[in-house]
């Protein structure tokens, strides 16, 4: 079992847990997750690491209510326990000295970004971040982005904080004003990271993506997140996550990610008329 050392709610429907996991911690890599199991009968689910301390044998993962799963986990809290905490997994994010290195956040992406804007700096990199959400009551760790960051740009869909757009926008200005960017890391919702990967493309700057939002078991055995990436098939979860954006079938992406929609309706609502028993 895993003990919850600790909740906390960042903003609505997003939590962050940290975790009793040492030997997770002694290991874990920018980019790389877990799979979690919150019990014997529970779904496996991949959630990425957003922090750990290997002092402390501590793992912290952020993560959304979406499906049944993730409301499921939102209802425990500090001192309780979950029985799968596997990791870290995947191929950790490429740290060097680039030079400039973009790092693009979408929504509760920012967990994700944190810890590959650190090591960048940490690298010699001057690191620009560009943080983007729908609305003011989504953005957390903003200070701690700013932190790691030479630079933090922030915008919000409908711009009741700081620069009303989409992430997009300061990205191409960044480009088109001559600044010699070396790598753009976006990462976020999948159609985010695709037009990260289109406004950079023209520029001819490697963008690199992290496809987590189409992993499902998080091993390579079932299948589910195959990609095709410069037209040879990989797996996200054993080949990846981060690939390089220019080269993702995206298309193929959006199709493969809504192939459980309706089991993951069925899932959701079958759990919720359980809590009305």
């Amino acid at each position: 079992m895993y003990k919850i050392l600790e909740r906390q709610d960042l903003v609505p429907s997003i939590h962050l847990f940290k975790f009793e996991a040492p030997d997770v911690a002694r290991k874990a890599k920018p980019g790389q997750f877990v799979v979690i199991r919150i019990d014997e009968k529970g779904e496996r689910i991949p959630l990425t690491v957003a922090d750990w301390d290997e002092k402390e044998g501590s793992v912290s993962i952020v993560f959304m209510e979406v499906g049944t799963t993730t409301h499921r986990l939102a209802t425990l809290g500090g001192g309780d326990s979950i029985a799968d905490f596997v990791g870290p997994l995947g191929v950790p994010t490429q740290i060097e000295k680039f030079g400039t290195v973009v790092c693009v956040a979408g929504g509760f992406a920012v967990a994700v970004i944190m810890p590959i804007a650190r090591a960048m700096r940490e690298k010699g990199n001057k690191v620009i971040s560009i943080l983007g959400a729908r609305s003011k009551d989504l953005i957390f760790w903003e200070d701690e982005l700013r932190r790691v960051s030479d630079e933090l740009i922030v915008t919000t869909d409908d711009g009741s904080y700081a620069r009303q757009g989409v992430v997009t926008e300061p990205l191409k200005e960044l480009l088109a004003q001559g600044n010699k960017i070396d790598r753009v890391i976006a990462i976020g919702p999948s159609i985010m990271m695709k037009f990260c990967a289109k406004t950079t493309e023209p520029f001819g700057v490697k963008t690199i993506v992290s496809l987590n939002p189409i992993m499902v078991d998080g091993t390579g055995m079932c299948g589910c997140c195959r990609v095709s990436v410069g037209g040879v098939t990989r797996f996200a979860c054993v080949d990846g996550p981060d690939f390089d954006g220019h080269q993702v079938d995206w298309d193929l992406l959006f199709a493969r990610q809504s192939i459980y929609i309706d089991e993951e309706e069925h899932s959701f609502a079958k759990w919720q008329g359980n809590l009305g028993q």
